[in-house]
């Protein structure tokens, strides 16, 4: 390992880490599939049968990948993302973690508001009387042109039921 891998993720870490989630889902389909019967009945296949192949394909997958960062990503201290990008990331994805938990709370109006609105505040140094309005506004042309133009309805949460829309 060289010098530069301890000032960062490495290159193989991801790589098997990335392998193994994927071979996780490969098996979760598989799984799923059994459940509902992966088998060839006289009437053809089941209705698993055609995804349970498709999550051995990607088992596969995985198992190649995982080899093929032992051939070429072992020892060579690669990095992948250094803590300085690492940073500069987090400040983008730890957001919209917290946005997908607050719509599942609150509800997509009200958690695209206050994603915008924050967004705009703490990264892109917005002041609050402008910031405020423009989460305010989108989640309003959200509301126009989903529920209104295309009637189709997102996921609300307790403060459109307090006003009322349903």
């Amino acid at each position: 390992m060289s010098e530069n891998s301890a000032n960062g993720i490495s290159r193989f870490a991801v790589e098997l880490g990335v392998a193994a989630l994927t071979g996780a889902f490969g098996v979760a389909v598989c799984w799923g599939s059994l459940d509902i019967g992966a088998g060839w009945t006289e009437m053809g296949p089941d209705g698993g049968y055609f995804p349970f192949y498709i999550g051995l394909l990607i088992v596969f997958g995985s198992l190649v990948n995982i080899a093929q960062a032992f051939l070429k990503h072992r020892d060579t201290g690669e990095v992948f993302i250094d803590a300085g990008r690492a940073k500069v990331v987090a400040s983008f994805l730890l957001p919209l973690v917290a946005f997908g938990a607050i719509a599942a709370w609150l509800g997509l109006y009200v958690g695209t508001a206050l994603y915008i609105a924050a967004t705009m505040l703490f990264q892109g140094r917005y002041k609050w009387w402008i910031a405020l309005p423009s989460g305010l506004g989108v989640s309003a042309a959200f509301f126009l042109i989903f529920e209104i133009g295309f009637q189709v309805p997102l996921l609300k949460g307790p403060v459109e039921a307090w006003f009322g829309i349903y």
